[in-house]
């Protein structure tokens, strides 16, 4: 049998339920019939042509991504502007577009929740748990057993992401000691409130700011030294979040006794597509 895009629309908002999303956000169906079928999904980061290309060249009736396409307000959506384009070609190719963001932050097995089980993190709980359900919420904190140095998980947290122009740069002594760790998502520097008063060694999170991250360890190293910095792509954070919906989608359809086609987006996303590293000596501040 073969589901329609209601029918879909109804299973992800049961695992990434709307009223869980903050409330700036603008997440759940952006385009598409609810009447039409959906044989082919394309899971994916970002809402951009380049995704769009690889959906409609592939014949995806559906394309799920984290982040929104209109999360700002919008006058138009005339094909001479580029977010217009995009949805115009979705239009008339007939693939609909859904967007799980915070609710997916926030829910489990979503974001949070993908990142902190990729870097090995046990007995995981939310950074930021909601008032309702204190099983959910922003951000994941949790134990790693062995504990391990900085660097060390710095290098791991390289070693289980997608590979970016950026990389993983972090704040600490390389030697520093780890057992507790907090994760999220997207960019982070607006809880680091939550982290320490958490207990978290290290907090992995991507877009850290100079002077936030500054202020942070300036006061780490006054009070004590933790809480270390890993500071990741934003995209490269929220990329492991896609092959776990990709599999939840599959069994929620199974149950109801209907099967889809998925496959989650090769392309990169991330806007950064070079480096030019420091060299060993250069100038002197």
């Amino acid at each position: 049998m073969t589901a329609t895009l209601a029918e879909v629309v109804r299973l992800l908002d049961r695992r990434y339920p709307p009223r869980t999303a903050e409330s700036w956000d603008r997440v759940g169906l952006v385009a598409g019939d609810p009447a039409q079928p959906v044989r082919k999904v394309l899971f994916a980061v970002d809402p951009v042509a380049t995704v769009v290309e690889e959906a409609l060249d592939w014949g995806a009736d559906l394309i799920v991504t984290h982040h929104p396409l209109l999360l700002r307000g919008v006058h138009t959506v005339a094909a001479t502007e580029f977010k217009g384009a995009l949805v115009h070609r979705l239009i008339l190719a007939g693939c609909a577009l859904y967007t799980a963001h915070t609710n997916a932050d926030a829910a489990t097995d979503g974001v949070a929740d993908q990142l902190a089980d990729l870097l090995g993190l046990v007995d995981s709980r939310p950074l930021v748990p909601e008032e309702a359900d204190a099983a959910v919420g922003l951000g994941r904190v949790g134990e790693l057993d062995p504990p391990l140095s900085l660097r060390a998980l710095a290098e791991r947290v390289a070693a289980v992401l997608p590979a970016t122009a950026q990389g993983i740069r972090y704040a600490g002594p390389d030697d520093g000691l780890v057992r507790t760790v907090a994760v999220l998502g997207g960019s982070g520097d607006s809880l680091f409130d939550q982290v320490r008063a958490s207990g978290a060694d290290a907090y992995v999170t991507s877009d850290l700011r100079h002077h936030p991250a500054s202020e942070l360890r300036e006061r780490a190293e006054f009070e004590g030294g933790t809480p270390y910095l890993i500071d990741t792509a934003h995209f490269a954070s929220e990329w492991p979040w896609l092959p776990g919906a990709e599999r939840a989608l599959i069994d929620d359809l199974a149950a109801h006794g209907t099967t889809v086609e998925t496959r989650v987006s090769t392309r990169r996303t991330d806007p950064w597509t070079g480096r030019v590293p420091s060299p060993s000596e250069g100038p002197t501040p």
